[in-house]
């Protein structure tokens, strides 16, 4: 029989194999996070990302720009609200300070502002639409249950906008015409990322 190895032995020996590590990965390991960090920053308080950028070494400006983009990146999403819009308005500015192919990112950006128009105009009329219907066929619903219960409904008016069921099935809706619109903002998000 073979000799059998603990956990540690096993983990020593998948480190081993996994080599040394590098001192690009060491400064990617301390420096994406920093820009993590610079990003977080950026979009909570009004910071000139030039200027805070100024305060690193050349060396470790790439990784720090690389953390940063990441979180501006997974900062656009859809424009449901006001605070939403200026996020997305404050995250994509902050992008196009740290690419260095500003028309590319500006391709870019007129498809998600495309997106965007399109989600408050033609999306708002969907959903406002999408909501009238739902509410119709949940109020025949229920009024046909209590029918069924009680054998009349004269006189009985319930709000099925305040019924948990109701809101779960809006809730519902809304994701379902809501993820058209989040795969074609995802893949711009990933086009984004590409850019330099």
């Amino acid at each position: 029989m073979g000799d059998i190895k603990s956990a540690l032995e096993l983990a020593m020996e998948k480190v081993e194999r996994l080599g040394e590590v590098t001192e690009e990965e060491r400064m990617k390991w301390k420096y994406v996070p920093e820009g993590e960090k610079l990003a977080a920053r950026y979009l909570k308080q009004n910071l000139n990302l030039v200027a805070e950028l100024g305060n690193y070494e050349e060396s470790v400006i790439r990784y720090i720009k690389e953390g940063a983009c990441d979180i501006l990146i997974r900062s656009i999403n859809l424009p449901k609200d006001e605070l939403a819009k200026r996020n997305n308005k404050k995250a994509m500015e902050g992008l196009k300070t740290l690419k260095s192919d500003k028309i590319g990112v500006e391709n870019i950006y007129s498809k998600i502002r495309s997106i965007f128009n399109h989600y408050i105009e033609e999306g708002e009329q969907q959903r406002k639409q999408a909501y009238q219907r739902l509410k119709v066929e949940f109020e025949a619903k229920v009024q046909q249950a209590i029918q069924q219960q009680l054998g009349s409904v004269m006189g009985i008016k319930i709000d099925v906008e305040r019924q948990p069921q109701f809101q779960e099935e809006w809730r519902k809706l809304q994701t379902q015409l809501d993820s058209q619109y989040i795969s074609l903002l995802d893949e711009y998000k990933q086009e984004l990322s590409a850019i330099a």
